[in-house]
């Protein structure tokens, strides 16, 4: 919970369409093979790729109105070379991202690997994944971060945390840590989220085995054991595995922050 109210569809496409700006703006003129710090073994040219490859992969599920991971399996992008053509490339498929979700309402029906079969879900997702990379993009480029809007990093928490990091589907069986509740605590915009830290264990329908450390909603008066504190911009970068603007503090059992730090450190790019 927090004291903030969450974010709208206007309010997404508007974050996505600045720090994507932001993020083609500093790399532009960053060496093609400059180390991307907070995505270790990527360059320059990877980290573009990578944001290029993602909206256009989901400006083609949106755009398209794709119902089936099987169709969404067959959204391909062959990786051009030059920076010009990677610019090119990046400026191409952020437009038709932007395109696609201002021509698309929020509750048209539209695949995705959630739970949320909506185009809400690529609202908010992209927005906060040109967030992230538009942060790797200043760290690259060497440049100051420009700060992140308090009620859109708050947002990221919850979505770091449920979506990325949680909600196990209801096929699998989630086997909480011992005393393992945990509290995200961002005194800046008043919130406090308290969720269980554990493991998803399960089979597939294809028959793969899953063993998958996640977070899951605890119990309404469950007392957290371990307490993660910062900023919501900084608590949204730790879950990313990002560098923090100011501290984040961890306290609380060890066995537990240390099955916390496990999710986290299992890394999402």
């Amino acid at each position: 919970m927090s004291d903030i109210t969450p974010p709208g569809p206007e309010d997404y496409l508007a974050h996505l369409a600045s720090d994507s700006a932001r993020f083609v703006e500093v790399l532009r003129d960053t060496a093609p093979d400059a180390p991307v710090p907070s995505c270790p073994g990527w360059t320059t040219d990877d980290l573009l790729f990578h944001l290029a490859e993602v909206q256009r992969f989901w400006a083609t599920v949106v755009g398209e109105r794709l119902q089936t991971g099987e169709q969404a399996e067959a959204v391909t992008t062959e990786r051009p070379e030059g920076r010009d053509t990677l610019l090119a490339l990046f400026e191409t498929s952020t437009h038709q991202l932007q395109s696609a979700l201002r021509t698309t309402p929020p509750e048209t029906p539209v695949w995705s690997w959630a739970d949320e079969q909506t185009a809400a879900f690529s609202y908010r997702r992209q927005a906060h994944e040109a967030l992230v990379h538009r942060i790797d993009a200043e760290l690259t480029a060497g440049v100051d971060r420009r700060p992140v809007d308090r009620r859109f990093a708050a947002d990221g928490v919850v979505e770091a945390i449920d979506v990325m990091y949680g909600e196990p589907q209801a096929w699998l069986e989630f086997r909480p840590e011992p005393g393992g509740v945990v509290g995200f605590v961002a005194d800046d915009v008043g919130g406090r989220w308290v969720r269980a830290v554990g493991r998803a264990v399960g089979t597939s329908a294809s028959g793969r085995a899953i063993d998958w450390r996640c977070f899951d909603h605890a119990a309404a008066d469950a007392v957290p054991t371990v307490v993660v504190r910062g900023t919501a911009a900084d608590l949204d970068c730790w879950l990313w595995n990002r560098p923090t603007v100011g501290p984040v503090t961890t306290e609380g059992d060890p066995s537990v922050l240390a099955a916390v730090r496990a999710v986290v450190e299992d890394g999402i790019q």
